[in-house]
């Protein structure tokens, strides 16, 4: 673990939220950013995992932020907006989809798989090479797994993460049938400011904000030009619709800075060219 006071505030065992049935992906990078010692807490929808911390249900939340293949994950970023906790920890997952039975299945005997439709269509390629498999969309992966295993019907089968074949007792027939091996799935931790604050360490040089731009001209230039005049590195830029006021867009931004000053520096001048600012959160970047 990075973090050197992690044992201090016993993040091994704090409960973590995530959107998804127990085996998610979700539930894959939670374990994997903080160990397999923490208490995950399933939630249906991410509407309910945001509310997961005040209604005591959780100690922090994993969400995804963004996918190599399906780009940013839209509701997520709408919800942080809305909500005070502060991004201080990222990990990366890998995607890689198992097509899995019930014990005692045989991949020859198999009429339907189940999935999430992005994770259907991210295994094109096995469908088409397969064209007696119908596809049925399913609200997430991992509960595909459950209700394959509830129905118990060995013509059904059901696409997810290794973690749900686990999870559920179901087995593997097909092994990384996803189209693409670049599949990646960002995600962050998310905690209340003060604990977000003491869980992040020396490393955390990765920032992410979400700024609203000045009506004037040459307002996107001004608050981008101080990045390159102070050394801060630009990672990412993305625009998003703000509800309830047409044609008026916020910008979303991920950075690394080496130096903490030259960043508080460029953030200072950004102020001057945008109607709001917010860092989001500071934490260190996860390596593939």
């Amino acid at each position: 673990m990075p973090w050197g006071s992690m044992a201090e505030l016993n993040y091994r065992k704090m409960r973590v939220g995530f959107q998804g049935e127990p085996g998610a992906f979700s539930e894959s990078a939670a374990v994997q950013l903080l160990g397999d010692e923490i208490r995950t807490v399933p939630r249906a929808t991410f509407d309910a995992t945001f509310a997961a911390i005040e209604e005591e249900a959780a100690d922090a939340l994993l969400v995804p932020v963004e996918n190599t293949l399906a780009g940013s994950v839209v509701r997520v970023y709408d919800l942080l907006l809305g909500s005070p906790l502060e991004m201080c920890g990222e990990t990366i997952l890998a995607i890689r989809h198992q097509l899995m039975g019930m014990p005692g299945a045989r991949f020859e005997d198999l009429r339907a798989v189940a999935s999430h439709p992005m994770a259907l269509a991210q295994c094109e390629r096995f469908f088409a090479a397969n064209p007696k498999l119908k596809r049925v969309p399913a609200e997430d992966t991992a509960g595909s797994v459950r209700e394959m295993m509830e129905r118990g019907d060995k013509q059904h089968g059901a696409i997810a993460g290794r973690r749900a074949a686990g999870h559920y007792g179901a087995v593997i027939l097909k092994e990384n049938i996803e189209d693409d091996a670049e599949n990646f799935t960002r995600f962050v931790l998310l905690l209340p400011p003060e604990e977000a604050a003491r869980f992040r360490g020396p490393d955390a040089r990765k920032v992410s904000l979400a700024m609203r731009l000045a009506h004037k001209p040459g307002a996107l230039l001004a608050s981008l030009e101080p990045f390159a005049k102070h050394g801060v590195n630009l990672l990412k830029i993305e625009s998003r619709p703000i509800h309830g006021r047409p044609w008026e867009y916020q910008f979303f931004l991920d950075l690394e800075a080496e130096e903490p000053q030259a960043l508080e520096e460029a953030l200072k001048e950004i102020r001057e060219a945008t109607s709001e600012l917010r860092v989001l959160g500071k934490y260190a970047a996860a390596r593939r």
